[in-house]
């Protein structure tokens, strides 16, 4: 198979499960993290490697090494392999989506980005979730008719914070996850609950629905619920450690223990709290969202310009979400008909942001 992010924690545990079921390795997409990548080119031997950046060619361990967007279209071009895992961050992730399901490859997602940008587009029939809480659902469901699916959530960084200290809050103080630790991306989108609205989108598209929310909750041990047309709930428990949707993703079925079985008596109590606009503001579209998710490109387009500015101190905490809103009500009548017009709108969504 093809890695897409191979030294980010889904590529790292992707390797894992591939050398418990033996599968071979055919190609390595990395970033900037050289070294991993080297230490993961000597164990695995892939045919094919692409980096992010032209200057780090020369410190790769690999005869063939193609970089920057176009190297990754070229290394799924060129692969024999069926299977892409994707693990890339932000839009970046897109094209890869699209490149491998043009070619019939089955996609193994973690870039959640490429439903919410042109879930309209991809096939739908290639895509599976490396996702814990879309995870949960599919395992839940089994085919069996729901009046409504729930996602859960952390948090986040500002969860338990006062209101008035959030507008002070700082970049460094947003990566603080309470649970555990991720990427820069994915740490704030979970801070802003914009993570789990762009959830929402890919369920829409994965499950077919509109009938889904999200609630809070804070140990992180139930992922997702389903509410059967019966009236009976199910919830899917299990550990924070993704090798578990990752080996579903890549066998279909697994029949060995992934994980430990979860301790019902050391987890205590459980709490569920409703997500409340006034400490997560992005949640005011959540329903216009989820029947319009075209404009899903416009929310995430703002999204990554507005992540930057904060980083920058160019805005605040809640400048984020203040962003992104205006942005949304921008462009709230666009509609892309193909993936040339989300381009295009990514990129007037994206200087419009960035003119703020």
């Amino acid at each position: 198979m093809i890695i897409l992010g191979s030294t980010g924690s889904i590529g790292v545990n992707t390797l894992i499960v591939a050398e418990h079921y033996n599968i071979t390795i055919e190609a390595l997409v990395a970033g900037n993290n050289i070294d991993l990548l080297n230490q993961q080119i000597a164990v695995h031997q892939p045919k094919l490697v692409a980096i992010a950046n032209e200057a780090d060619r020369g410190r790769v361990n690999h005869p063939r090494v193609l970089c920057g967007a176009q190297g990754i279209l070229e290394v799924i071009e060129h692969s024999q392999s069926r299977t892409v895992v994707n693990a890339l961050v932000g839009y970046a992730g897109l094209a890869p989506t699209l490149k491998a399901t043009s070619l019939g490859k089955k996609v193994a997602l973690a870039n959640k980005e490429s439903l919410v940008v042109a879930g309209e587009f991809i096939d739908m029939s290639l895509i599976t979730p490396i996702d814990s809480e879309h995870f949960g659902l599919w395992y839940l469901m089994n085919e069996r008719p729901f009046s409504k699916l729930y996602i859960t959530a952390s948090g986040g960084a500002f969860r338990d914070w006062e209101l008035d200290k959030m507008k002070d809050a700082t970049f460094s103080d947003a990566l603080k996850h309470p649970n555990w630790s991720m990427g820069n991306k994915i740490t704030i989108d979970s801070a802003t609950m914009t993570n789990k609205l762009f959830e929402l989108l890919e369920a829409k598209w994965l499950f077919d629905t509109s009938n889904i929310d999200a609630v809070i909750e804070k140990r992180s041990v139930i992922h997702a619920l389903v509410e059967f047309v019966d009236g009976s709930t199910t919830a899917h428990f299990a550990g924070v450690d993704m090798k578990l949707p990752i080996a579903f993703a890549l066998k279909g079925e697994v029949t060995k223990e992934i994980l430990p079985p979860t301790n019902l008596l050391g987890i205590g109590s459980l709490e569920f709290l409703p997500i409340e606009s006034t400490r997560y503001p992005i949640w005011n579209i959540k329903e216009h969202i989820l029947q319009n998710p075209h404009l899903g490109v416009v929310v995430n387009a703002a999204n990554e310009v507005a992540i930057k500015a904060f980083q920058k101190e160019k805005c605040s905490f809640f400048g984020m979400s203040e962003m992104v809103l205006d942005a949304y009500k921008k462009f709230e009548n666009v509609k892309a008909n193909n993936i040339e017009e989300i381009i295009q709108i990514d990129r007037e969504v994206r200087q419009y942001a960035e003119s703020m």
